[in-house]
């Protein structure tokens, strides 16, 4: 995780009035690395002491670093919906909309799985509301109508239609009894994109 991490910034918002040690903004990089990679591996029911585990840091450093599990999730999670509003812009700027559609699901279906891991962890059950997300429903918007304009995406289906796609295209490992496959998720998500290509098989 960077310095320049969005998630570490808000959580040092509060030290606005003096400048954090370079020590203990590590310690909150490593923290916000640490919250995303084990919410994603060890599941909703993360607890701090994990957390802190992951990061290297004893659970006295993890409480004087962030207000609390919660706040830390809350930033992360925040971070990744930024993420995928700067997807979207980036998809919206491919001179090949269908390229830009098909680079800005791969990454979504990927984000996806770890905001609603942490709003899970969080006790939202995935009905995130926070600000980020008016934003990102524009920009899908846009995206789809781009790729309708240019004739790649099937006339009849419209952009709410494409977020509830994108958000079936599960990246769990198991169901009735089977295991996925590698990259699983991957073949999943290209049959939807291909049900949602005006000329399929591409």
């Amino acid at each position: 995780m960077s310095g320049t991490s969005a998630a570490v910034d808000r959580l040092l918002a509060g030290d606005a009035e003096r400048r954090p040690r370079a020590d203990a903004r590590r310690n909150v990089e490593r923290l916000v690395d640490a919250a995303r990679t084990a919410v994603a591996e060890v599941g909703v029911d993360v607890t701090a002491h994990e957390i802190a585990r992951r990061a290297g840091v004893g659970i006295g450093t993890f409480y004087r670093r962030v207000p609390s599990r919660e706040a830390l999730l809350e930033a992360v999670l925040a971070e990744v919906l930024d993420e995928m509003i700067e997807v979207a812009r980036r998809a919206m700027a491919d001179p090949d909309p269908w390229r830009g559609l098909t680079e800005f699901a791969t990454a979504y279906v990927q984000l996806r799985a770890a905001s609603c891991g942490l709003n899970e962890a969080l006790g939202g059950e995935c009905g995130l509301t926070l600000p980020q997300l008016a934003p990102l429903r524009d920009q899908l918007r846009l995206l789809v109508g781009h790729a309708h304009e240019a004739g790649v995406l099937r006339p009849d289906v419209p952009w709410e239609d494409v977020a509830f796609v994108l958000a079936s295209v599960t990246t769990s490992t198991r169901t009735i009894g089977l295991r996925a496959g590698a990259d699983q998720w991957r073949r999943n998500l290209r049959i939807v994109l291909d049900g949602l290509h005006a000329a399929p098989g591409r």
